[in-house]
This record gives C-alpha cells, sequence and structure tokens, in this order.
C-alpha cells in the first residue's frame, strides 16, 4: 500500500511539471485544451453571483415554491407548508457560451431591461477581480447585446519585432491589448494626433512609423522645433526637414502649394482625389511628421503673432484639404492644450487619430481623449511610468484599446533612413512651379485615353 502511495504521487508530480511545462513554452495550445475549458465552466457556474455582486440583476415577480410557518406543535417543532406563489427574484443576465480568443475569452450578454452598455463598463473591473482575470473590455455590437472580453495576462508584456509593411502608407507599429497588431493605415485614418510625456514612448512610435515608411514610395516631411536634434538624423530618407519657425513657415507654404498644384491636377482629370488618377501620373504621398507641436504655436512676444497665425492657418488647411491630395499629418507633442490657442483645437478637430501615452497633465489628456470615451481618459491618466510605448489608441473601427509600439532605436531608424535614402524623392522635384500644369495637360489626357 505504502509504495501504491508513492506511485501516485510520483505520477502527480510528474503530471503537474508536464503541465508546468506545457504551459510554460506553448500557452496558446495549453490555453485551448486546458485553461480555456476550465474557465468556461467556472464563469457559467458563477454568472448568477458575479451578477448579483456587480449590481446587474433585476428584481422580477416569478412564480416559485415558498415555505410557509404555520402552527408550532407542543414539542415546539414549526410546521410549514410549501405555497406556489409569485416571488421577487434577482434575475440575471443571459449569457451566451463563452468562445476562446488568443489572450482570454470573450462572451455575449444580453442586457436586461433599463441596462445599458455603460452599466457593464462600470462593472468591469468587479467583473475581472471575480473572475481572476486581468481585465475585462465592455463593447456592444448592436442595442440589447453587450460583449465582454477579458484578457487572462496583460498581452503587452512582451513584444515581437516590428514587422514588415505590407501595403502602401500602412505600418503595423505595435501590439493591441486584445492581442492583434496595432497599425497606423494613413489611407484609412490620414490624420494622427500623438501626445505624450518625455520618456513615454512618444519618439519610439516615431521612429517605428520611419521604419515602416522608409522603404515605401513616399515623401517624408519632418518638422522638428527642437532645433532638429529628433529628425536631423532621418535626413537621408527625409525629402525636407525644417529646423526653426521660419524654416516651418516656408515649408508650410510649400505644403499649401503642393496642394492647390494636385487641385488642379484632379480638376483637369475629373477625379476626388489622386487615388483615382492612373499610376503614371499619380503623384507621390506626402507624410507629414511634426515633432513638438506645441512649438508652432508659443509665442514669446507680440512679434511672433503673424507668423504664428500664418502657420496655424497653413497647417489647418493641409489637415483639412490634404487627405484627398495625398498628404497626411501625424503631430507629436509633449504638452496638448487649449491654452495654445484655437489653431490647435481646429487641428485636434481634424486628426481622428488619436494617440495618448503618459502624460504630466489632464488638459492634455483630455484634449487627446476627452471627447471619444472617458474611461479612455482613466486609463491614459493610470498608465504607469515603467512601461514606455504604452497608450492608448483611437482604433480604426471606432473603439479604443491599450496598446504598446514595438521598440525601435534610433540606431533601427537611422539605419533603415540610410539604407532606404535612394527612395526620398526631391522635393525641389515634387514642388517644381508649373509641374502641374504640364501634367494636367497634353500628357494626362493621353494617359487617360490609354
Amino acid at each position: 500500500m505504502p509504495d501504491t502511495w508513492w506511485i501516485a504521487l510520483i505520477a502527480l508530480a510528474v503530471l503537474a511539471a508536464g503541465l508546468w511545462v506545457w504551459r510554460r513554452y506553448h500557452y496558446p495550445s495549453f490555453w485551448l485544451a486546458i485553461g480555456f475549458p476550465l474557465m468556461a465552466v467556472t464563469i457559467r457556474a458563477t454568472w448568477r453571483t458575479v451578477a448579483l455582486g456587480c449590481g446587474l440583476t433585476k428584481k422580477r415577480q416569478r412564480f416559485w415554491f415558498t415555505t410557509n410557518a404555520r402552527l408550532i406543535a407542543s414539542t415546539g417543532i414549526v410546521k410549514v407548508r410549501r405555497r406556489f406563489q409569485r416571488v421577487a427574484v434577482d434575475t440575471k443576465p443571459f449569457m451566451w457560451l463563452p468562445r476562446p480568443t488568443r489572450h482570454g475569452w470573450r462572451v455575449t450578454v444580453h442586457t436586461l431591461e433599463g441596462q445599458i452598455p455603460a452599466d457593464y463598463a462600470q462593472a468591469a473591473e468587479r467583473i475581472a477581480h471575480s473572475w481572476g482575470v486581468y481585465a475585462v473590455r465592455v463593447s456592444s455590437p448592436r442595442p440589447g447585446r453587450v460583449v465582454l472580453a477579458a484578457t487572462m495576462r496583460d498581452p503587452l508584456i512582451r513584444l515581437d519585432h516590428i514587422p514588415a509593411s505590407g501595403e502602401l502608407l500602412k505600418v503595423t507599429v505595435g501590439r493591441l491589448e486584445t492581442g492583434g497588431p496595432w497599425a497606423i493605415d494613413f489611407r484609412t485614418v490620414p490624420h494622427w494626433l500623438n501626445a505624450g510625456a518625455t520618456q513615454s514612448g512618444k519618439s519610439n512610435l516615431a521612429n517605428a512609423l520611419i521604419v515602416g515608411l522608409a522603404p515605401q514610395p513616399v515623401a517624408l516631411v519632418g518638422f522638428d522645433l527642437k532645433g532638429g536634434v529628433e529628425f536631423t538624423p532621418y535626413a537621408p530618407r527625409l525629402s525636407a526637414l525644417a529646423t526653426t519657425r521660419a524654416e516651418s513657415v516656408g515649408l508650410l507654404d510649400d505644403l499649401v502649394a503642393l496642394m492647390v498644384d494636385r487641385m488642379g491636377v484632379c480638376r483637369t482629370a475629373g477625379a476626388r482625389n489622386i487615388w483615382q488618377l492612373p499610376p503614371a501620373v499619380r503623384p507621390v504621398p506626402v507624410v507629414v511628421l511634426v515633432d513638438e507641436l506645441a512649438e508652432l504655436y508659443l509665442m514669446a512676444d507680440k512679434s511672433e503673432k503673424d507668423e504664428i497665425a500664418k502657420t496655424s492657418t497653413a497647417l489647418l488647411r493641409a489637415a483639412q484639404l490634404g487627405r484627398a491630395f495625398g498628404i497626411y499629418l501625424f503631430c507629436s507633442g509633449q504638452r496638448i492644450g487649449s491654452d495654445l490657442g484655437p489653431g490647435v483645437t481646429a487641428l485636434r478637430a481634424q486628426c481622428s487619430g488619436r494617440i495618448c501615452h503618459r502624460v504630466n497633465d489632464p488638459e492634455t489628456a483630455t484634449m487627446t481623449l476627452g471627447d471619444l470615451d472617458p474611461a479612455a481618459l482613466v486609463s491614459a491618466r493610470a498608465i504607469p511610468s515603467e512601461t514606455p510605448g504604452v497608450a492608448i489608441v483611437a482604433s480604426q473601427d471606432g473603439q479604443w484599446y491599450r496598446a504598446r509600439s514595438f521598440y525601435v532605436s534610433e540606431q533601427t531608424a537611422e539605419h533603415a533612413a540610410t539604407t532606404y535614402e535612394d527612395r526620398a524623392p526631391s522635393w525641389d522635384e515634387i514642388t517644381r512651379p508649373g509641374r502641374s500644369s504640364e501634367v494636367s495637360g497634353t500628357n494626362l489626357s493621353e494617359f487617360l485615353t490609354a
């Protein structure tokens, strides 16, 4: 008998070690085979008590068997009688079967009368603690339905290397909290606002963009008002670079003139945007990278007022009209507040892509995410300083997510800029006066009829 116990203990130890190794070195298959079935049973078995504890149940009248006290016998025993009558009971929301995801699970819940998705969003943290998961996100695909998406562990702790870009003007810069790719697609979302304090990952994201866009047939234009210390190392791949406000004014004038130039080409061809033009005459897309956006709006004295107004107007025109003519903005800054003037507020309204890293003041977070979702604002303020690269992102599907960018060192970005410097179009050639009229004349007619 003792030998049998030893054999059983050894077998259990070997089984436990095997499961640990399986979970450690191939977690996806372990999760699908062992972890998720156990979690699904737990979710279904405890949903009533979890919903009750989180305040997601409703009182409803139901016919139920109840016990009613009757007479007390001489022996002291209370005689009871079972009756079938209507009583108020706590009714839980109906839940479908959970479905596994890469980093957790998701389940659809039918809301009860009077409930809205915000009720479940407010209870998301309590639900996560009740089921022992890392986080629970709430979304609503249609009225009356709420999807609870849980992650078992933080998928943003470890990231792979940045993958190569496969589509024009699209760069996968990191991962979302769902485990999916975080992609910046300028064709879908043309203008982006990127806020973050020092050492929050803001510059790293710009490095990832440069690495992803460098091999593509696009023109990169930089505005670096920190004296050029950020973008000068990438100058071989940049078609133009402004490092002072005076240079910024001239470069913005070139962008506005380029936009007007392309308007003429599209008007002559009867096209609504450059993507409706034939590839042979389609102008090269221009991605504008702005670092320290606030420096374009700060005014030391009244003598700079006209220059700032001109800069603000030109940048706003590029944001309002640039998408159709292949001009895209990626504006970054440590602080973006309404106190910088109405120009910043107007520019913010044109930037539908929002990225908020860790910030030092609530005003910047409010300017970046405040008009999207209050919960996104709370999450942005909760980003710890020891997780550089983590940000709150307004995704292309209309939702917001926690995300983290791949680490891209300055040396990697410099290497990419040097390697693909031959793909940097000449800014003089792009903005050459009369180029639009030359293309929009006889040559354009020939291309359109070919």
